[in-house]
């Protein structure tokens, strides 16, 4: 790439690269016939509506760094899914995305019980002590978890929770009930309750990390993450702040103990943390370690967690973009008020449209369609923006969505994939996997800016916008159409310059992928079906192929002229596009 680097130019700058926000419809628990022709009138409103200019500009010679693969995180409450038909289904088309470089994040890994899941549960019986009370330890569940995500080229985020039934100072009730209509407060069950002797505690991680080297190797280990427990500021921990940060101690200094390099971290609290985070960081840095009596506790990355706040209102949902925006802001910047954590990566350890991937509801009704597509592109371009501001070492965004066996389809959970059918979503994913090299400087004409996103939303004029990449060989950019509201609105029309490419970008083939109603769309599909919840084997068949991701048109060979292409198209409201060149030899 002769000419082109991704140094940062030192400048702080605003860009505008915007996601965009695709339609979604109802859970499929309210679906019907009727509900797919009223789509389609909506649609028809659309084309009747005049579209609008939007003029995009791509500066191939402005690198503004690295483009970070922020997006290659995932996690679930339900570990025992992964190792079920559909769940190793999805599993291996996580791993197809980079393969051994995608990590997954499971609640419950240490939870007592016989391995059979439920919602927001899951256990692997781990760990049990005999009448003497002398551990007696069970590899056999958690192997079969951790082999389901190697075997497929995805590694470990190792969440180091919950509570064994046989440690927990308040066993009983166990193993709790929850489904979608009950109480949040009603999960919060022996697991979540602190350790009833801390040193047990720690021989169990000790002999589990022990076990994983073993097992796996040291250099496969060491490429791990290691975190302890899930929330702690909130009622996922029973306990006090002082007995958090010992439970923690004596995780990470048994981990380490098992392998010195081993890379760990946390907390992974709900939103930015404010004070407890705060005061965990002053521990890590500063304190007395509770295992140890020395001075700290090692610290390799640190971990927050940022949702949105989706509504229902005026018979449409509405998303809640801002506020997921600015706990990531807050986030960034507490973290960046310690020095010592300058290059210290930080992962959102969840970050997501809203809190609950097993519950059901008229505001989470974004998320079978291309509204959750494109949300979720609109939000990862901007937490790119968000750490530039802060100039953090910003190394991945986590999003809490698998998949939920024996359930109706599309029925309205947060998930990537419903039935073994890939949903709109997971296709933006499968777009920022084709990113590659640098980042390089896009700015539309038709974005909202960052700060007034994080202020309002995207309430008023629709945000449409792009962000771009440069490698040796190929040029990505992704566009997107996107508000707030989940109505229906007119196309825009894209006229998208890329400018100042390198020298020996005369000739290449371009792909155009797109994500909207009819493109790369399984519930769309399953909807003009009519909504079976047992389609046929020809049905299942044409929905796995409906769930990929797909072309909008056949691939075309582009000349640059005076190092400048031009292309035309129209965006849809809440559709995304991915314009991949791959340059041609001369």
């Amino acid at each position: 790439m002769v000419g082109h680097s991704c140094s940062s130019t030192g400048k702080s700058r605003n860009l505008t690269r915007r996601t965009f926000l695709t339609r979604s419809a109802l859970a499929a628990s309210s679906l019907s016939a009727a509900s797919a022709v009223g789509w389609a009138k909506e649609r028809e409103t659309n084309k009747s509506q005049k579209s609008f200019p939007v003029a995009i500009r791509v500066d191939a010679a402005k690198p503004i760094g690295r483009l970070r693969p922020i997006w290659r995180f995932f996690g679930a409450d339900e570990p025992n899914y992964a190792t079920m038909k559909n769940g190793r289904k999805l599993i291996a088309e996580l791993g197809k995305l980079a393969p051994k470089r995608v990590y997954f994040r499971a609640h419950n890994l240490l939870c007592s019980g016989d391995g059979t899941p439920a919602l927001k549960w899951g256990s692997s019986g781990v760990y049990k002590e005999d009448a003497r009370g002398n551990a007696v330890y069970d590899w056999t569940i958690l192997d079969g978890i951790f082999d389901t995500y190697l075997e497929r080229g995805v590694r470990p985020y190792v969440q180091m929770g919950f509570m064994p039934k046989a440690l927990s100072i308040k066993p009983e009730p166990y193993q709790h009930k929850w489904t979608p209509k009950a109480k949040y407060s009603e999960i919060y069950t022996g697991w979540a309750y602190p350790p009833k002797d801390y040193k047990k505690w720690a021989e169990l991680i000790y002999q589990w990390a022990r076990h994983c080297v073993a097992r796996y190797g040291r250099d496969e280990v060491k490429t791990w993450y290691w975190e302890t427990w899930n929330e702690p500021n909130i009622s996922y921990w029973q306990g006090t702040h002082e007995e958090f940060c010992k439970l923690h101690d004596y995780a990470v200094d048994a981990v380490r103990r098992a392998l010195p390099t081993a890379r760990v971290g946390g907390p992974d609290v709900a939103g930015s943390g404010g004070k407890f985070q705060r005061d965990f960081i002053e521990h890590c840095l500063r304190g007395t370690n509770h295992a140890t009596g020395k001075k700290g506790t090692p610290l390799d990355f640190v971990a927050f967690h940022a949702k949105g706040s989706p509504r229902f209102v005026d018979g449409h949902v509405r998303m809640g973009i801002a506020n997921q925006l600015r706990t990531i802001n807050e986030g960034f910047g507490i973290i960046a008020s310690f020095p010592e954590l300058k290059k210290t990566p930080i992962i959102i350890g969840e970050s997501d449209p809203e809190g609950c991937a097993a519950c059901q509801g008229e505001q989470l009704g974004y998320r079978n369609g291309t509204m959750y597509s494109s949300y979720t592109a609109a939000s990862f371009a901007r937490k790119h923006d968000l750490a530039d501001k802060h100039r953090v070492n910003f190394e991945g965004a986590l999003t809490w969505a698998f998949e939920f066996e024996d359930q109706p389809y599309f029925a309205g959970f947060r998930s990537l994939a419903t039935n073994g059918i890939d949903k709109p979503v997971l296709n933006t994913f499968r777009m920022f996997s084709k990113m590659s090299g640098c980042r390089i400087t896009a700015e539309s004409d038709g974005a909202v800016d960052l700060s007034t996103i994080m202020s309002k939303g995207v309430r008023t004029k629709p945000d449409v916008a792009a962000l771009a990449s440069l490698d040796k060989d190929s040029l990505c950019v992704m566009a997107w159409h996107y508000h707030d509201d989940d109505l229906p609105g007119p196309d825009a029309d894209i006229e998208l310059s890329i400018e100042a490419l390198p020298a020996n970008f005369t000739k290449a083939t371009l792909s155009h992928y797109r994500i909207d109603e009819t493109h790369s769309n399984a519930y769309t599909a399953w909807q003009r079906m009519g909504n079976p919840q047992n389609p046929t084997p020809d049905q299942y068949a044409e929905l796995e192929k409906a769930g990929q991701l797909t072309l909008l048109a056949p691939p075309e060979t582009i000349t640059a002229n005076q190092n400048k292409i031009t292309l035309k198209f129209q965006l849809p409201r809440q559709a995304v596009s991915l314009l991949a060149m791959e340059r041609l030899p001369v």
